[in-house]
């Protein structure tokens, strides 16, 4: 039976680093790319070893989760790994963001990174992994970042408690937390001719680091979400020790936010 991995996100960014690695991290008859872009993903195919399959799908209308199902049930693979990389946020405040932004974000880190996991699930068996990329945003209310942030902290709740319902399968699914990384991510994040609600980046990661690190955590240990960077790390510790109203009103002050 084939044994692929499916990485969404797949054109740019982390999720492209992770389809360029994945397969230094286990043996796969084949690769699914997933984005929207097919121009990306055909240069994508060229760079890897295995065989590639471009799946162009946007995953931010729910017609496309039935195409997955569709492929899934036409070749009926087993799914070693599945890497959810598909997401976007906007800096600016809620009542500046679009209708359409602001629940395309919750559509696309939420909806659609769990409608892809349980299409998924049934091809999986014993040893199979889910990646699912949250963020250092997680573990925090962030002001101007309201829903990216809060769509972030669903992915890491979600990922550690399936994590514990699959435990008995076999199945394991992990949480990557990356910090400010350099992605095409700030193309659609920072929204032209509006203030800059960033102002100052603490660090600022290559998504190849990002998922090395990843690929590392994975297989040496047995925690359910990693954070790549010792300034990330930090961070989170300092949000775990100081009251969340703290934390927004140093995060205001930091980027000069009212």
């Amino acid at each position: 039976m084939k044994k692929i991995a499916i990485i969404t996100g797949a054109s740019s960014g982390i999720g492209k680093e992770f389809a360029l690695t994945v397969t230094n991290h286990r043996q796969y008859d084949e690769i699914w790319a997933i984005a929207r872009d097919e121009k990306r993903l055909a240069a994508l195919a060229e760079q890897i070893s295995v065989p590639v399959k471009p799946i162009s799908l946007d995953l931010s209308h729910a017609k496309s989760y039935d195409k997955l199902a569709e492929l899934l049930d036409e070749e009926k693979p087993v799914i070693s790994t599945l890497i959810n990389c598909a997401g976007y946020g906007i800096f600016d405040s809620v009542a500046n963001t679009s209708f359409e932004n602001n629940v395309g974000m919750i559509d696309l880190n939420c909806r659609a990174l769990t409608a892809v996991t349980l299409k998924c699930l049934p091809y999986t068996e014993q040893g199979s992994e889910i990646i699912n990329i949250a963020s250092v945003a997680a573990f925090q209310p962030i002001p101007y970042i309201d829903i990216y942030g809060a769509t972030k902290a669903y992915v890491l709740s979600f990922s550690r408690a399936l994590n514990r319902e699959l435990k008995s399968r076999g199945v394991r699914i992990f949480a990557v937390c990356p910090f400010w990384t350099k992605t095409a991510f700030f193309e659609r994040a920072v929204q032209k001719d509006k203030n800059v609600v960033v102002k100052k980046y603490a660090a600022m990661y290559e998504p190849s680091y990002i998922a090395s690190y990843a690929w590392k955590k994975i297989e040496k240990t047995r925690r359910d979400y990693c954070i790549p960077g010792f300034i990330a790390k930090m961070q989170v510790l300092l949000v775990k020790i100081l009251p969340h109203s703290a934390i927004m009103s140093i995060w205001q002050s930091q980027q000069k936010l009212k």
